[in-house]
Formats: C-alpha cells, sequence, structure tokens
C-alpha cells in the first residue's frame, strides 16, 4: 500500500481511485467455484485496501455467467459505499445484450450502480475472428475489439431502453473507435430498423446518453488536434481518466493526454464525469 500512495496516489493528488481486480474471478467453468471465487475477492479487496486505504473503492466482482448469483453479490455489497461500480468483463459467452445477463442490469439500475465493462475475461471462443493470434501484440491489440462488439449488442438489443438510468463504464478498451461506431449504427440502422422496431432512439444516442469511455489505453494519433477531435466527436461529458496503475503501460495524468486542455475539459475528464457516474 506504502507503493500505491508513494507512486500513484499522493504525488498525482488522487481524491478516488478505483479498483480493477483483474484475477481472473469469472475464468472458472464451475459456476460455484466463479461464485465463491467473487465473493471471496471482493471480501479481499475490502481488508487489503478500501480498509486501508480510504482513497480508494471496489469493484464488485460477480459471476457474471450465473444471473442469480450475481445479483445476490450485488445485493449483498449494494448498501457499502466501499464499492463502486459493478465489475464485468468484456469477454463472454455471449453478448452481453442477451437477456440472460438483464437481470445484472436490473439489479445495477436498482441499486443505482454503474457497470464497469473492463477488457478481457473468459472467452468460449478464439478471441479473433480469425483464430488465436500468435503473439501478445496480437492479443493485447484484439483486447480492445471486444468493446464496440459489446456497445453494439447493448444498444440494439434493447438494453438502454429497458434500463435508461443504466450507467455503463468501458474501460481499457481506448476510446477512438466510439465515433465510427455511432456512425456505422446510426446508417445500418436508418436502412434496418424495421428489424428492431422496439429501439426508442438512434443508436448513437445510446453511446452518448449510457456509456462513458475510460481514457486508458491512450490513443496517440502523429497529430494532437486529431485527439482533440475525436474528444469532440466523443463529447467531453463521456470521457473519465483511467490509469491503469500498476500495469507496464500506465498512463501519467500529467503526460498521458497530449493534447492542450481547457480548465473546463481538463476538470471534466479527471474528476467532474466521474462525479457523475460514481458514489464518492
Amino acid at each position: 500500500m506504502e507503493l500505491i500512495r508513494a507512486q500513484h496516489l499522493d504525488p498525482h493528488d488522487v481524491e478516488f481511485g478505483i479498483l480493477e481486480p483483474l484475477l481472473e474471478a469469472n475464468s472458472p467453468r464451475n459456476q460455484d467455484l466463479q461464485a465463491a471465487l467473487c465473493t471471496a475477492f471482493n471480501d479481499w479487496q475490502v481488508t487489503t485496501f478500501t480498509d486501508v486505504e480510504p482513497r480508494l473503492r471496489a469493484s464488485i466482482l460477480v459471476p457474471q455467467d450465473d444471473a442469480a448469483a450475481a445479483v445476490a453479490e450485488i445485493e449483498r455489497r449494494a448498501d457499502d459505499l466501499r464499492f463502486a461500480q459493478i465489475q464485468l468483463s468484456s469477454r463472454t459467452p455471449e453478448p452481453l445484450g442477451r437477456r440472460r445477463y438483464w437481470p445484472i442490469f436490473a439489479a445495477a439500475e436498482r441499486c443505482g450502480l454503474p457497470i464497469g465493462l473492463h477488457v478481457g475475461g473468459p472467452s468460449a471462443s478464439a478471441p479473433s475472428a480469425s483464430g488465436w493470434p500468435s503473439f501478445y501484440v496480437e492479443e493485447h491489440q484484439i483486447l480492445s475489439h471486444s468493446m464496440p462488439t459489446q456497445a453494439a449488442s447493448l444498444i440494439l438489443e434493447g438494453v438502454f431502453d429497458r434500463y435508461p438510468l443504466l450507467k455503463v463504464v468501458m474501460i481499457e478498451g481506448g476510446f477512438a473507435w466510439v465515433p465510427t461506431l455511432g456512425w456505422r449504427l446510426d446508417a445500418t440502422w436508418s436502412k434496418m430498423r424495421s428489424e428492431i422496431p422496439d429501439l426508442k432512439l438512434k443508436p448513437s444516442d445510446y453511446l452518448k446518453r449510457n456509456m462513458w469511455f475510460a481514457t486508458q489505453p491512450m490513443e496517440e494519433p502523429e497529430k494532437p488536434r486529431h485527439l482533440r477531435q475525436v474528444f469532440e466527436w466523443i463529447g467531453w461529458d463521456r470521457l473519465v481518466y483511467s490509469s491503469d496503475y500498476p500495469h507496464w503501460d500506465y498512463d501519467d495524468p500529467r503526460r498521458a493526454i497530449k493534447v492542450a486542455l481547457s480548465d473546463a475539459e481538463q476538470r471534466a475528464i479527471f474528476r467532474g464525469n466521474a462525479e457523475a457516474i460514481y458514489r464518492f
């Protein structure tokens, strides 16, 4: 804990930091083991981190492929202010818009907790459409591809119409894909909307109403003005700073965003948007 304080919390004046426990609690195919591991890891976050450092908040790990067990774990932790969000993985046996996952979203909305959708997790098949990658650099890149897939599923399968107050934060999946996803979905929906006639808004509206996007890994175009354009297309109110500390590709908040920000823009990304999502 002293290392976390010395390397990140203190020098960057972090008031609140949210833990992302990537301990593969959702990996076992045995769902009872999944549930037991999630409960154990949630207890571990509290005793090891949040009770020791009050600036930290935990994420509720849930056995996402067992909706009943996931809801039970959410309800067990929902009133505990040491937990800030419900954590799901982006690699799931089926897209998250499928109705098997809806009880989790219902519980999240009912409890007023956002979903933190983090890249990775167990996969029922190869992570790319063409099979298994050969190198880690491929795997690292492919991770982000699961995010637009899940965003499209959540939108087109009606999750945000059924749960309009649901908040979903896309974590460590990049963000440059967001504008083009919205444009493509809107164009396709306008031609094929008879297939999903119950969708109340155009797809890009849900991106701007129900979804937020963490900044790590930071996109780095050759010309900084292009990064600013991406920010503007997404919306300054949709972006939240994330560090990925202590990973090797950690984004130092003083250096990560290689474009000049106004005071209002900086406050939105580093503080204001998170205040609109989370309870602190």
